[in-house]
């Protein structure tokens, strides 16, 4: 299996890479990043593991790093801490679009993409953590909030022909845990916290068992802030 991943340099995207390289088996990681300088020495040296330097603007490159791969995992999203600082004009959505475009012309059908829960979903219902959350995010971040909203629009209207997976996302930690409920908001079994290593390994099963195609669950770990 050959996957590409986006964002590899990220806290998720790094905890991702190296969940994949030490549980899945003949696997290749092809890592599409801007700045190679930032990948862990262990994962940049990793034989399973190719680094693509380009961004998320460049076709040419782009292109490169999906040549025959299976799949595409991408961890990209707005710096929501950053707040007003996120640039307008959904720079991160554009790149969406551009890489489903090239994704088509590969042949590369399968997409997962980090969302939060900002992006709706017809089957959430109402939660008044979530409602706090989404509107403390809209006022204090506004330009990353249009952003992740316009990423969910750009995979679901523009990759309508694509195997897609949106993993919507609440408040990410750096627990070691695994376990995961996966739902929709305001469900009764989702909460608010989500470790970077659940995410890893619900990514990683949902290449392996196609679960969730064309929709977007939701993730967390337990009701209970971490510890």
């Amino acid at each position: 299996m050959r996957i590409v991943v986006l964002g590899a340099t990220g806290a998720a995207g790094i905890v991702l890479v190296r969940e994949a390289l030490n549980t899945v088996q003949g696997i290749t990681l092809v890592l599409y990043v801007r700045s190679p300088q930032k990948l862990p020495q262990e994962i940049a040296a990793h034989r399973d593991v190719v680094v693509v330097t380009g961004q998320l603007t460049d076709a040419d490159a782009l292109s490169k790093a999906l040549e025959g791969a299976d799949a595409v995992v991408s961890t990209i999203g707005p710096a929501v801490m950053r707040g007003p600082f996120h640039p307008t004009g959904t720079p991160l959505a554009k790149a969406y679009e551009l890489l489903i475009r090239i994704m088509r012309a590969q042949g590369v059908r399968r997409l997962v993409a980090l969302g939060t829960g900002s992006i709706k979903d017809q089957n959430d219902k109402f939660s008044y953590g979530f409602y706090t959350l989404i509107a403390a995010v809209a006022v204090l971040a506004h330009t990353a909030y249009k952003d992740i909203i316009a990423i969910g629009d750009v995979v679901r209207n523009e990759g309508h022909d694509l195997d897609w997976t949106i993993v919507r996302v609440p408040v990410l930690t750096d627990q070691d845990c695994k376990e995961y409920v996966a739902g929709y908001v305001g469900d009764g079994c989702t909460g608010l916290y989500l470790s970077r290593a659940a995410f890893a390994a619900f990514v990683l099963n949902e290449l392996r068992e196609n679960n969730w195609v064309r929709k977007a669950p939701l993730l967390s770990n337990a009701h209970k802030p971490p510890t």
